[in-house]
């Protein structure tokens, strides 16, 4: 099977028939990490992936997790090419599989393609699986991964942690409320979001503005499948999320 320069696999090499499917129990298992943000939104003086948290900058948590799934392969972290952070870092879980990428791009999409263009460099199979997990998950528990990993290894599609939508939702025109939206069959997407790797490569390759791998995937008409995850699996995004997070981790540590 050929790969083209832009990483794109042929249209036809998403339906698995013309080329026999490894079973589920030998196609590889990968890690990415997007870990390219500038952090914007928490409104600190770096990136909030590095911002300490419960003692350990927040990556080094969200890099545990991942270490204590025995089942990765390889662990891939992407940062941007200006980066002068993450290898000053000293808290970092020490793993030969962790690997680091410098190819992190301005929006996630472009962050993940080349994340995978790294890993195709590396070994990895069109029909290997890739579970990419925000940087910014940090509460994120290896049990959950496993609990992903065991729901989509056998599908032929994929999919994603997620939760069930409990708030009421409004729409709204500047800081008014116009419209009452309906819950029902309404999830919110977390990650790790895990797909074949040949499939979710075409599929940001057709989709560049996807804010996320599953949104990807469903434009090119696949349905992934949705994993009950954790309300804990918070994304530390705005400068109150730190305190939470400092809270359920100092929690953890005391149980």
């Amino acid at each position: 099977m050929a790969w083209s320069r832009g990483f794109i696999l042929r249209p036809a090499a998403i339906d698995p028939a013309p080329m026999p499917t490894p079973p589920s129990s030998r196609r590889r298992l990968y890690a990415l990490v997007p870990c390219a943000g500038s952090g914007v939104r928490a409104g600190g003086a770096v990136a909030k992936q590095y911002v300490e948290v419960a003692g350990r900058p927040l990556i080094a948590h969200t890099l545990a997790a991942l270490v204590a799934v025995k089942r990765l392969s390889r662990i891939l972290v992407v940062v941007a090419p200006e980066d002068q952070h993450y290898e000053s870092l000293t808290a970092l879980p020490s793993d030969p599989r962790i690997s680091l990428a410098r190819c992190g791009g301005t929006t996630r999409a472009a962050t993940v393609a080349g994340g995978l263009a790294k890993l195709a460099g590396l070994g990895a199979a069109p029909n290997d699986w890739v579970l990419v997990h925000d940087a910014a998950r940090c509460l994120i528990r290896a049990e959950w991964i496993e609990a992903l990993v065991d729901a989509c290894r056998g599908d032929g599609i994929g999919g994603l942690l997620a939760l069930p939508v409990a708030d009421t939702l409004k729409r709204a025109e500047g800081d008014r409320a116009v419209a009452t939206l309906s819950r029902e069959d309404v999830w919110q997407a977390q990650t790790p979001q895990m797909f074949r790797f040949g499939v979710l490569a075409d599929a940001l390759a057709r989709s560049p503005d996807a804010t996320d791998e599953a949104s990807a995937i469903e434009a090119i008409g696949l349905r992934p499948k949705l994993v009950a995850g954790s309300a804990e699996n918070i994304k530390v995004t705005h400068p109150g999320d730190f305190a939470i997070a400092e809270a359920l981790l100092a929690r953890r540590a005391a149980a």
